[in-house]
Order: structure tokens, then sequence, then C-alpha cells
């Protein structure tokens, strides 16, 4: 068969579908499958119905055969109101008398006085105007700052040093103080310029 056959012989006629679809839902599920059917299960709702029924007329019935006698209200009677409380007995606390005659001892080591001494340094600047600047943010803080001017193998620097410090508490409550106000760069070393 040659391609020219082929084309000229055009499309095969395609079956019509004689149902006629009123549902927009059934055509886009397509053309074999059929819309389920709801059924009302009527067992079910006569089943329902009676014992509906059935409980209404279990009430009526018994709405008239109250017994009269049993059928009165109870009354509760208050307890009767005394006038007098009674004494509240009178407490004894032991640790009262006991407690004054404990004595705690404790012993404390004493510090021992070392010969260490601290600084912090809090930056290193290239420039002298740059460590004036921290030095001024220091100074705002409450605490005076010494700037060191040094010469190394990698050129020139301005160190900005808080101390010295006699103890390490004292400069460690220096820094968190300078913390507070965002100069996180300082760093707690032994006294050795």
């Amino acid at each position: 068969m040659s391609q020219r056959d082929y084309v000229s012989r055009g499309r095969a006629p395609q079956k019509k579908n004689t149902k006629k679809t009123t549902n927009k839902g059934a055509a886009k599920r397509g053309r074999n499958q059929q819309e389920p059917q709801v059924t009302v299960p009527w067992v079910t709702v006569a089943v329902v119905v009676a014992l509906l029924l059935g409980f209404a007329w279990f009430l009526w019935s018994i709405k008239d055969n109250a017994d009269p006698e049993t059928a009165q209200p109870l009354t509760v009677e208050p307890a009767p109101i005394e006038d007098e409380l009674p004494e509240l007995p009178e407490e004894e606390w032991e640790y009262i008398k006991t407690l004054p005659g404990y004595e705690v001892e404790v012993e404390v080591a004493e510090q021992e006085k070392s010969d260490k001494r601290y600084l912090m340094q809090c930056a290193s600047f290239r420039t002298r105007a740059q460590a004036d600047e921290m030095r001024a943010k220091i100074a705002f803080q409450g605490f005076e700052a010494q700037i060191r001017h040094s010469d190394g193998d990698n050129g020139e620097w301005f160190r900005v040093i808080l101390g010295p410090y006699d103890a390490k508490r004292d400069a460690e409550r220096a820094k968190h103080a300078l913390r507070k106000v965002n100069i996180t760069t300082c760093q707690i070393w032994f006294w050795n310029l």
C-alpha cells in the first residue's frame, strides 16, 4: 500500500453513542462509566420511625403513673447554726525554741593573692583615629582605656587596652559591662607589657 493510498483512505467512521448525557460530570468521567444510583434504605428508615413512635408512646403511658404520696419534693433541713466557734488549739513550734541555739561553722579558704595581673585588649587598629574612637566609646561606659603603639612584622598597630587588673574577676566584670554596649571583641590576658 503506498503512502498516497493511506492518506486518501481517510479516517474510519466512529460509532456514535446513542445515550445522551445531561450531566456534565458523567461526560467528564468517560463514556463507559455509569453514574451510581442512590438507593434509600427503606428498612432502616422504617425501623427508626418505629423506635421513635415506641419511645413517645412509652413516655406518654408513664406520665400519669406517679404515686402522689411519694411524688412530693424532698425538703432538706438546714444544719443548726452554732453561735460559738470552738477555741483554736495553741500551736507549739519546736524550732522557734531550738533554732537560736544552733551555730553553723563554715571553713572558707582565703584566696591567695597572686602576683599575676591582667589586661584586657578590646581592639587593634591600623590608624590612630580608629583607636581613639574605640577609646571614646569605652570612656562613655566609665572605663579608662589606653592606646599602645606597636610595630611588628605585619606593620604598625594601635591597640586599645584596659587595665591592669589585680583579679581576673574584675576584668570579667568590665568585659561584661562593655558587652552590653556591643563591644564584644575584648580579650583578657596576663599583663606582660
